[in-house]
């Protein structure tokens, strides 16, 4: 028995850009991930401009943390895009969802005060149409019947 099973990239039906997208959103994860976990400071003051003087260390652990689930995250969204794209509508959906909440609370719910937001928080509201429109192109049938894998 191998470690992954077959592949499903015969079973997708949508537009191979979608699929594309979802590697370059996985590998955009992945970086994140690899700065929060071996960065020093996570990059919370180097590169969110955090104030780390009141309690760092536990800013920096959330960090770190928070960078391991992205790098699992990302790896999961590269694996599918290349090799499982009938998840890739189903993930594009799950990205919408993690990044409709990451923006509802740093504009909304938890915006910080003074006004200043991390990077993070600019690329959110760039990224959510740009999910939107890969989700539409993976649930569009291209004109075979089946995507190019």
């Amino acid at each position: 028995m191998s470690l992954l099973p077959p592949s499903t990239n015969g079973d997708y039906t949508g537009a191979p850009l979608a699929a594309h997208f979802l590697t370059l959103v996985g590998t955009f994860t992945i970086g994140p991930g690899l700065i929060h976990s071996f960065l020093p400071d996570g990059g919370a003051g180097v590169i969110a401009g955090m104030d780390l003087s009141g309690n760092g260390a536990a800013i920096i652990g959330v960090f770190a943390w928070a960078g391991a689930t992205q790098i699992v995250w990302g790896i999961t969204l590269v694996v599918a895009s290349l090799r499982y794209r009938s998840l890739v509508p189903p993930l594009l959906v799950l990205l919408m969802l993690e990044r409709g909440l990451i923006a509802l609370n740093l504009w909304v719910l938890k915006a910080p005060r003074g006004g200043h937001h991390p990077p993070e928080a600019y690329a959110t509201l760039v990224t959510l149409p740009l999910l939107v429109a890969a989700l539409s192109l993976s649930l569009r049938v291209t004109r075979r019947g089946k995507s190019l894998s």
